[in-house]
């Protein structure tokens, strides 16, 4: 555990009422053991469909120079994203909101199925990353770094690409950047997000598709309590309807690269689903 045993976690059932709520923790500093829950007066998502893949990105993707995981090495995500930075035009410092009791709690709701994390690994060294939070039809997007060109960008390629293929149906990436603007996240108050919010959580969803290159209505919804990796069975949102936790969507993408005959260099696949409708 990276907390102090003087700072408790944060109860894993308030963490997911609050992102259920359209809520999230925050802190002021890596060492401060206090947390404050935010609700932004503007929202940004990033809409499946929309995701923006650059020619140059998606060379990058099909030539295979990285190796891309799911859930191999949550806490080294977390790591990563926790580390100082330089400050961006969209930061006032290089500081982090990721305490080491924030950081501890989502390694909690990891263990219990809730939290996940993208791994983007080259030559064997982790160079980029992301995690969040999923459930039902809904990933949060917590963070993400990159140590090397288009890693950061990659993992947010096989997520978008694995949240389609397991059938959800909003990715929530919390406050805009410019970062973010450029791959195609848009903004919005939190009234309309807390709508789309609930209708992720409780509307139909159409049947997914099988596998193919097109970019139907396959996805990967991360559903809360359903976070084994092996990718063994779909299981039922609010509505009845199969949705795929993220680990067993991207396992199913790994499947379909292999059935269509690309075993050896998936990211090919992930760039055709994502250029036919990008």
């Amino acid at each position: 555990m990276h907390a102090p045993r003087s700072n408790p976690l944060i109860e894993p059932e308030l963490l997911m009422l609050a992102y259920r709520s359209g809520i999230f923790p925050m802190s002021d500093a890596r060492d401060d053991p206090e947390i404050f829950w935010i609700e932004p007066r503007l929202r940004a998502i990033l809409p499946l469909d929309g995701l923006r893949v650059s020619s140059s990105l998606a060379r990058t993707l099909k030539r295979g120079r990285f190796e891309v995981t799911c859930n191999r090495a949550f806490s080294r995500v977390m790591d990563e994203c926790a580390a100082p930075r330089r400050a961006s035009n969209d930061e006032d410092d290089g500081g982090s909101w990721i305490s080491h009791r924030i950081q501890a709690s989502y390694e909690n709701l990891h263990f219990l199925g809730h939290a996940h994390s993208i791994e983007v690994w080259r030559d064997g060294d982790l160079v980029g990353g992301l995690y969040g939070v999923g459930f039902d039809r809904v990933f949060c997007g917590e963070s993400m770094f990159s140590r090397v060109s288009d890693s950061s960008k990659v993992a947010l390629c096989w997520l978008v690409a694995a949240l389609r293929r397991g059938g959800a149906t909003l990715l929530d990436c919390q406050f805009m950047t410019s970062h973010l603007a450029s791959l195609g996240a848009v903004e919005m108050p939190q009234k309309k997000y807390l709508t789309l919010l609930q209708e992720a959580q409780s509307g139909q969803l159409p049947a997914a598709g099988h596998c193919s290159t097109a970019g139907s209505s396959t996805g990967s919804g991360s559903t809360a309590g359903a976070g084994d990796a092996d990718g063994a069975a779909a299981v039922g949102d609010a509505a009845g309807v199969g949705v795929l936790a993220l680990p067993a969507a991207f396992d199913a993408l790994l499947g379909e690269a292999s059935s269509c005959g690309l075993a050896s260099s998936p990211g090919k696949l992930i760039a055709q689903l994502l250029t036919q409708t990008s």
